[in-house]
């Protein structure tokens, strides 16, 4: 009987080094794959509140752009459809600013959970990533996540320099959102 010699795939290791104990494996890396994608990054203003009320009942609010007007001390004007890819036309209104159009383009939205919509200004120096998500809790209970990424060269110091302002301003729209919100729920129970 022969004794066993093993291949040349089990006499080298890593670096070519002899005594390997099987054959390489490779990395992402190279195989050519790129690395998957990382999260969005920059300087993030946020505030949540909590609202009792079903996720859709908010969800009825915060969709219904034609309406904010009548709530949303933040946004006075708004208008377009939240479909992705479509330009929505609104008004920012943060306290002790000036008010400001906005065109930004909705990102991404899920029903009764979620609004994403990106805006890039001054050539995309700055880059911001509003959202507005809804986490249920209960049945009749949710926290809203109310908030901005600032990203883009410029978006980062933006965002430490307006962010107690633009925090502010989602404090009052979440404060309004709960009211309303709140209001509807009461009508419907």
């Amino acid at each position: 009987m022969s004794p066993y010699k093993p291949g040349p795939d089990l006499l080298s290791k890593p670096g070519g080094r002899r005594g390997g104990m099987g054959p390489q494996t490779m990395s992402l890396k190279t195989e050519g794959k790129p690395p998957p994608p990382k999260g969005p990054t920059g300087f993030r203003v946020e505030h949540r509140i909590g609202i009792q009320a079903p996720a859709e009942v908010i969800w009825e609010v915060v969709y219904d752009l034609d309406r904010w007007a009548e709530w949303n001390p933040t946004y006075p004007q708004a208008t377009g459809a939240i479909r992705i890819g479509e330009t929505l036309e609104l008004t920012l209104a943060l306290p002790g600013e000036p008010q400001q159009p906005l065109r930004p383009k909705v990102l991404d939205w899920v029903p009764n959970e979620q609004l994403h919509w990106r805006l890039t200004l001054m050539g995309g120096l700055i880059k911001t990533l509003r959202y507005i998500e809804i986490s249920p809790l209960s049945d009749a209970g949710c926290i809203v996540d109310n908030g901005e990424l600032f990203g883009g060269l410029m978006g980062p110091s933006l965002g430490r320099r307006m962010g107690r302002t633009v925090r502010r301003g989602f404090e009052a729209m979440n404060e309004a959102l709960k009211t309303r919100a709140e209001a509807e729920w009461a009508k419907r129970g």
